[in-house]
């Protein structure tokens, strides 16, 4: 069993501003979730971890588009708005994404999605084999995260590219001001633990915010359509 989650403090205090503004959020909605939701197979009928669900917003529209879903965070506030959003319309599940998932059978899932949460756990060669592991084959494995180039020659120029060191980042967007602690890695560091788990990676998306964006977020709109600030990743479970 891991230590406490790194940023569940963070999150805890974040939880209720990001569940009120989760849906139009720039950065959120306008860029992330357009992305992440491009990379996804079809999802009518099929089974989907959602892996670091927070308060619901990826679930939903999971649950709305046909799938069962089981959603697990490891923030119990997370949770609760989970819950009050979807209604008993989905399952959800206190869970460290840092620690193996024992309760979730083998080859249990068609679909693992997770956004914009494994900057947050050191290791993902253990999370990418349990990821793996519940998953059938075929199955699919979607996730977003912070963009290695971004995260390392915009905010974090002082460490080392190479390695992967553990940074913070004062979000201010959801509400009063939380320093949030999250690890940036290379490239390679992200792609390597997805071959060893035995994934085929499928798809690698830089992506450009959607025109929405712009209208909640002139400046960083524009930033965003010359250089990456997020990267997804789709592989396969053949």
């Amino acid at each position: 069993m891991s230590d406490k989650p790194l940023a569940l403090d963070a999150y805890e205090q974040l939880a209720e501003g990001f569940a009120a503004k989760i849906d139009h959020k720039a950065h959120n909605a306008y860029y992330d979730r357009p992305a992440v939701i491009s990379l996804l197979p079809s999802i009518a009928g099929k089974r989907i971890l959602d892996a670091g669900c927070g308060p619901g917003a990826y679930t939903e529209w999971l649950v709305n588009n046909g799938a069962e879903v089981v959603g697990i965070d490891a923030s119990p506030k997370m949770i609760e708005f989970a819950n009050r959003r979807l209604k008993g319309r989905a399952q959800f599940v206190l869970a460290d994404l840092g620690s193996r998932l024992d309760f979730l059978d083998s080859n249990s899932f068609d679909i693992v999605v997770s956004a914009l949460t494994l900057d947050y756990v050191k290791d993902w060669s253990l999370v990418f084999a349990e990821f793996y592991r519940v998953l059938r084959a075929p199955g699919y494995f979607i996730f977003s995260a912070g963009h290695p180039a971004d995260e390392y020659f915009d905010h974090h120029s002082n460490g080392n590219y190479f390695e992967i060191e553990q940074v913070s980042y004062n979000f201010g967007g959801f509400g009063p001001t939380v320093t949030v602690p999250y690890y940036r890695r290379p490239l390679g560091a992200m792609v390597n633990p997805l071959i060893e788990a035995g994934f085929v990676l499928d798809k690698i998306l830089e992506p450009q915010p959607v025109p929405e964006f712009r209208e909640h977020d002139p400046k960083d709109y524009e930033k965003l359509t010359r250089r990456p600030g997020f990267i997804c990743f789709r592989a396969r479970k053949d």
